[in-house]
């Protein structure tokens, strides 16, 4: 690599590094993968690699075994083209266009009001690492980089058989040296949609604009039981409280931005009798203390803002505000039950992660994630029940199926030998609240013994995301020492 356009490209290891440096610099955001995805086609091309796509977009790239390595089985390392993007309100940045700013911030690597895309780009960086080098001992290697997946997974949806011959899956997709992911949760979008009629804004109202900000957010899978702020929730909470008694009514509401992301930001806007203004703030004033006081341990940036506005918006219609904001308030959120197969996992979960305001429809999506599908199932039929007597619609999207663990994965014995080899402790076998494409690669490949490993990320899906740097060197480590201790075929 001979561009580089960060201070992180001088990190060691550097080849790993180097590519995540270059990375950052091309634009990557789900749905927008394309330029970085063909960059990987180009440089792959240039090294005399084999290199394909399929129909879906996922990119595939082939590298011959290491002279008396031909024998091994084959591996295939695994990671997702695409980042999620997010970033700080007063940010000015446009994921399709502009490079990620990374800087190193005493342990870790960062970036400057947005999301850092260490997720899953220090994945991918690896990938690419092991086929640039010249030294490291393996057996053939595939390389699969998949595009969209925090988006619907839609590469791991459309990968097909007879694109991969490896035997072994490596996914890069996991958050947390010293754990080894053997298994993940499944998942399915919802779609909440109730249909309002407005009305016009009495003369002696005001318009008000109403913000909650500052809130961690985060992976709603990885972070969903840290007991972070949900800012669609909280200000649902304000509203069901004191809506009635100060009179106010919606004119929008705007919350969150990526259904797998912990909301960090919601605004309302409302109009109100001009005689109740200052007691909506002495309300908003007292439940932002509220908040602060319940939260403040773990949250504690949160800011609320009531300020003048103008619209030319009319007001819902009052009965439908008051099924909106009831349905709103009662949804389920955050952890809906722990496992009791494995202690400390969380098995069922909910987000509310999006609620954006129409002409006509506030919509409010969700994310649920189980370890098993009655769990899942189980949480569609309590949003189905809230719809129902809110007279909203309810609609499920996107199903995808989590990864069972294998108790006789040949690849994790192996990871768990050569991790106790190097560090003389075994690493923590896990199963992941989080949607790893695992579980959808075993539908082609029903026979792939498969883990999944990574560097310490810290706050993925959210601006505050970040890397350590010493793991990364650890994860690499890793990788190298796996990759030679691969088995040769029977």
């Amino acid at each position: 690599m001979s561009e580089f356009h960060s201070e992180i490209s001088q990190l060691s290891p550097a080849p790993l590094w180097q590519f995540f440096d270059k990375i950052c610099s091309i634009p990557h955001p789900s749905k927008h993968e394309e330029e970085l995805a063909q960059y990987i086609v180009n440089w792959a091309t240039e090294q005399g690699l084999d290199v394909r796509r399929d129909p879906t977009g996922n990119v595939f790239i082939k590298k011959p075994a290491t002279a008396g390595m031909e024998n091994k089985k084959g591996v295939v390392l695994q990671a997702h083209i695409d980042m999620v993007p997010q970033k700080n309100e007063d940010t000015d940045h446009d994921f399709a266009v502009d490079p990620i700013q990374p800087y190193i911030d005493g342990e870790w690597v960062t970036a400057k009001g947005t999301t850092l895309g260490a997720d899953n780009g220090m994945g991918m960086a690896s990938c690419l690492a092991v086929l640039a080098s010249k030294e490291i001992k393996h057996g053939p290697i595939e390389v699969l980089l998949t595009v969209d997946e925090e988006a619907g997974m839609t590469g791991a949806f459309g990968l097909e058989a007879g694109w991969l011959e490896g035997d072994i899956l490596l996914n890069t997709d996991s958050e947390q040296e010293g754990e080894v992911y053997m298994g993940c949760a499944g998942g399915i979008d919802g779609a909440m949609t109730f249909n309002i009629a407005r009305e016009a804004i009495p003369e002696d109202y005001s318009v008000r604009q109403l913000t909650l900000k500052g809130l961690k957010g985060g992976h709603s899978g990885c972070d969903i039981h840290t007991g972070r702020g949900n800012a669609n929730k909280l200000i649902a909470r304000f509203l069901a409280g004191h809506a009635k008694e100060l009179g106010l009514r919606l004119i929008e509401f705007r919350g969150g931005s990526l259904r797998n992301a912990i909301p960090r930001e919601a605004f309302i806007t409302v109009a109100l009798p001009a005689n109740n203004e200052a007691k909506l703030a002495e309300l908003f004033e007292h439940y932002s203390d509220l908040i602060k006081a319940e939260l403040g341990k773990i949250e504690t940036d949160i800011v609320t803002f009531n300020e003048s506005a103008q619209t030319q918006s009319p007001m819902f219609a009052e009965g439908d505000q008051q099924r909106f904001i009831a349905a709103l308030n009662a949804c389920p959120n955050g952890v809906i039950r722990m496992s009791d197969e494995i202690e400390g996992v969380v098995e069922t979960s909910l987000n509310v992660g999006v609620i954006t305001t129409e002409e006509n429809t506030v919509t409010v999506l969700c994310l649920i994630r189980s370890l098993i599908d009655s769990g899942r199932s189980q949480v569609e039929g309590m949003l189905h029940s809230v719809a129902e007597l809110a007279g909203a619609k309810m609609a499920f999207s996107g199903a995808y199926p989590g990864w069972k663990p294998d108790a006789d994965s040949e690849i994790m014995a192996i990871f768990r030998e050569m991790y106790q080899g190097i560090y003389g402790h075994k690493p923590n076998i896990m199963v992941i609240h989080a949607g790893l494409e695992c579980g959808l690669f075993k539908k082609p490949y029903p026979d792939m013994d498969m883990v999944s490993f990574g560097p310490t990320i810290k706050f993925p899906h959210s601006p505050d995301e970040k890397v350590k740097i010493d793991t990364v060197a650890l994860f690499w480590e890793q990788m190298v020492a796996l990759l030679e201790a691969i088995p040769e075929k029977a």
